[in-house]
């Protein structure tokens, strides 16, 4: 009998288990506080089980990797394989391991978002165990307000805080170790609802955005590289990132048009050059651990079902190290809306996986309208898909591998020393709060200061009146979407509270206006780029009974149209604030009063409202469509009237000046041997091209570089800090190419009066590739030019490239 209920009690122990998710807790025998476990291979935990853990070679630390990955899987029913495909895991009690989710989310912060990451609850005080309690994050201002800073430090600090903050989580049996973030969609078109989550329209300054916060949250000092012949799985991570989505997503709804029935039609060159460049820089450079393919459909095959996508391009071409994840129910999506080749659940399934898809991101943690519990995809009908004979089981055992290892990578099963002593202590510190209110400064772009408006003097001002549907903004205004709770909230009004007196009749008003998540978020797409009508109403009425200029403060993630505001004597000065984060107000103040120094520059094309009509979303081509009469999209191949502020546009209360040695440089490529030159598209009034044209990229060295210096000259009586934004131009008679791309960039500080040298090497096949119809990208013959250029200031020279054959 007593081992009887012995063993009854084992078995309720590995129940309870089984479906702690991710914190992984046992009750101990007092029944008042969990145990956490941080690691799988705890032999108290297996004692806990009735197992014995050296019976388990997949807990000897003393082996490979690869050896111990394979022992776990090779243990594995296929029942138990197949519950493994989902993001909330089965786990398998008998082995030891338990269920884990997978699903958490850190886009500027850690984020509610899915089943793993849990705050504590205010309300429930009583329920929590005191200094376990955690209620609040570290929440940065959204992802484009961190690209307006140009600033890479800053991106991979940020990383870096909120992956410290995630193992802290993780330590107290409240998170998880992969966050499926960063969002690093180019913005292709200005409506898109997504904007305020990525890194703007530019593919290289979107790419960079992603190396740096992967790094700062997966490198672990001293391990960011893998040892010369050593193992890339094997490198350690502090975090797990994952870049998505992938490919060619940047669309939600439109016209009836959803990202879950949109077929993109993409060309081969765009491909290259836009959409899939970011995922390429994020892989190869970032070394990122899990890519997200998307619910979209690539020229009709579903981006999650696209083996040249996924296991030729992302883990063949590139060298991903870690797992490829599905969009949340994507796979369920190819059977349920796109009706991809009329395939059932195990087909769609077993598709998705012989792609390479390694894990199925699905809403099991949910009920649905009735009540009952979802179920990912992949584990509700993998098992049919095998039975069927349409799935081998070694193709799971495939995304299993993946899977594990990259577990295995981030301490899962052994823990990582460093980072074991994190906690409570380590979320919302002084530190990480300090740098969500630079970061948000860092990122509020000065889009109009007519007669230096601002900043303004707290002592001669007095007092402000301050109008507008945000001055008390929520937190979804300031803190956008994929967010936790933050660590304090300041609003606008807060923040000016503390430089001025309120007064409804003073002389100065401040005016916070803009849009919020009911008109842009993940699923709704914008209409237009106007603001609402009976605000842009309220602001002109409120300027024209004001005695002196307004101070327009705009919240929003993509561009608004408000010509009507910079044409508008009595609108003295526009900010860009976007959507700030948790210590928003008090950064939008300091820039107001001056404490700081706007230094932002915009990273996506502000466009006026017509350019919408021109075109619709469902467009997929940048450049140009002639017999559509359609316009090209982004800066890059956008050349007309109808943009407000273009793409780096940003004020400052100073004035920075270029200033260059070099009036230009030639510079020879050989050809590598055995590789032949390549045709360029030249414009019709080109009578003759050079007898070698351009080369291809791929196959040779490109281990030339030029350099150069710029002095920034700051023309003015007020430190800033710049961005210094380098563009390059094609030869003038190549066809079709980008009228300038970012091919570099750096944010320096200058003090009043003062000068500082910017070095810039540039690799000549990276900064003056461009990627020609064809889909090669290929280095042109003939003379490019280096543009740095700013609101005030602009230098350039040329650099005449020849080929030595």
């Amino acid at each position: 009998m007593a081992s009887h209920l012995h063993l009854l009690l084992l078995v309720a122990l590995a129940s309870l288990f089984s479906t702690a998710a991710s914190t992984r807790t046992l009750l101990d025998d007092t029944a008042t506080a969990p145990q956490v476990y941080t690691k799988v291979c705890d032999a108290a935990r297996f004692a806990g089980l009735g197992l014995n853990m050296t019976e388990f070679r997949y807990c000897d630390a003393s082996l490979p990797y690869a050896d111990r990955v394979r022992d776990l899987i090779g243990r594995m029913t296929v029942e138990e394989k197949v519950g493994a495909l989902g993001d909330w895991t089965d786990g398998a009690a008998r082995l030891g391991l338990p269920v884990y989710k997978w699903w958490s989310e850190a886009l500027h912060g850690l984020s509610t978002t899915g089943p793993t990451t849990k705050f504590d609850n205010l309300q429930t005080p009583h329920l929590h165990s005191g200094a376990a309690a955690v209620y609040n994050a570290t929440v940065f201002a959204n992802v484009i307000n961190s690209a307006a800073s140009f600033n890479e430090t800053l991106w991979k600090s940020i990383g870096q805080a909120v992956s410290t903050e995630a193992r802290a989580m993780y330590n107290m049996g409240k998170g998880g170790l992969t966050y499926w973030s960063p969002n690093i969609n180019v913005v292709r078109d200005p409506r898109w609802g997504r904007a305020l989550e990525t890194p703007g329209e530019d593919p290289f300054v979107v790419g960079r955005y992603a190396v740096n916060f992967v790094r700062g949250m997966q490198d672990i000092p001293g391990h960011e590289t893998t040892p010369a012949g050593g193992d890339p799985n094997t490198r350690p991570l502090k975090t797990s990132a994952c870049c998505k989505h992938y490919a060619a997503y940047d669309l939600d709804d439109w016209h009836n048009h959803t990202r879950f029935d949109f077929d993109a039609r993409v060309d081969e060159r765009d491909m290259v050059e836009t959409f899939q460049r970011p995922f390429e820089m994020c892989v190869r450079d970032g070394d990122v651990s899990s890519v997200m393919c998307s619910y979209n459909r690539v020229n009709g095959i579903p981006a999650c079902a696209d083996a040249r996508l996924l296991s030729q391009t992302i883990r063949g071409d590139w060298g991903l190290h870690g797992y490829i994840v599905s969009d949340c129910d994507a796979v369920r999506v190819m059977t349920d809306n796109h009706t991809w080749l009329g395939y059932t659940g195990a087909e769609s399934s077993a598709a998705a996986i012989k792609a390479g898809l390694d894990l199925d991101c699905g809403e099991s943690w949910k009920n649905d309208t009735d009540g009952h519990p979802l179920m990912d995809f992949l584990t509700t009908y993998g098992m049919e898909a095998v039975n069927k004979g349409k799935l081998r089981e070694s193709d799971i055992d495939n995304a299993l591998t993946n899977q594990y290892t990259t577990l295995m990578r981030l301490g899962y099963f052994d823990d990582i020393a460093q980072y074991s002593s994190l906690g409570k202590k380590d979320i919302c510190t002084d530190e990480h709060k300090s740098l969500a209110l630079d970061g948000a400064r860092q990122g509020i772009v000065l889009l109009k200061n007519d007669d230096n408006l601002l900043p303004l003097d707290a002592k001669k001002v007095g007092a402000v009146n301050v109008r507008g549907p945000h001055v008390q903004a929520p937190d979804k205004v300031m803190d956008g979407d994929y967010t936790g709770p933050p660590c304090r909230y300041v609003t606008p009004r807060q923040g000016v509270r503390k430089h001025v007196r309120f007064s409804r009749h003073a002389n100065t008003t401040i005016y916070f206006g803009g849009i919020n998540l009911n008109i842009e978020r993940e699923g709704n797409d914008r209409e237009d780029l106007l603001l609402p009508k009976n605000q842009t109403a309220e602001i002109i009425r409120v300027a024209r009974a004001s005695p002196n200029p307004i101070i327009l403060v705009i919240l929003s993630g993509g561009g608004i149209d408000v010509s009507f505001a910079q044409n508008n004597s009595k609108i003295g000065a526009i900010l860009w604030a976007g959507y700030p984060g948790g210590e928003g107000g008090n950064a939008i103040a300091d820039v107001i009063f001056g404490k700081h120094n706007p230094g932002g520059r915009l990273p996506l094309t502000w466009f006026k409202n017509k350019y919408i009509y021109q075109l619709p979303m469902t467009s997929m081509e940048l450049r140009p469509v002639a017999k559509h009469g359609y316009p090209g999209r982004t800066y890059k191949f956008y050349d007309g009237p109808e943009v407000l502020y273009p793409f780096g546009y940003g004020l400052s209360y100073t004035k920075f000046l270029y200033e260059m040695g070099t009036n230009g440089t030639a510079v020879t490529l050989p050809v590598a041997g055995g590789g032949h030159c390549k045709q360029l598209s030249y414009k019709p009034s080109v009578s003759s091209a050079p007898a070698c044209p351009a080369i291809n990229v791929n196959g040779q060295a490109c281990t030339e570089t030029i350099g150069f210096n710029v002095s920034v000259v700051n023309d003015g009586d007020r430190g800033g800090s710049h961005p210094v934004i380098v563009f390059t131009k094609p030869p003038a008679e190549v066809d079709d190419a980008p009228i300038k791309q970012v091919v570099a960039f750096k944010s320096v500080f200058v003090p009043a009066g003062s000068t500082v040298n910017v070095s810039f090497e540039l690799n000549v096949c990276k900064a003056f590739g461009i990627v020609e119809k064809t889909a090669y990208t290929v280095v042109p013959s003939g003379v490019s030019t280096v543009l740095v250029e700013n609101v005030h200031s602009s230098v350039s020279f040329p650099v005449k490239i020849s080929f030595s054959v």
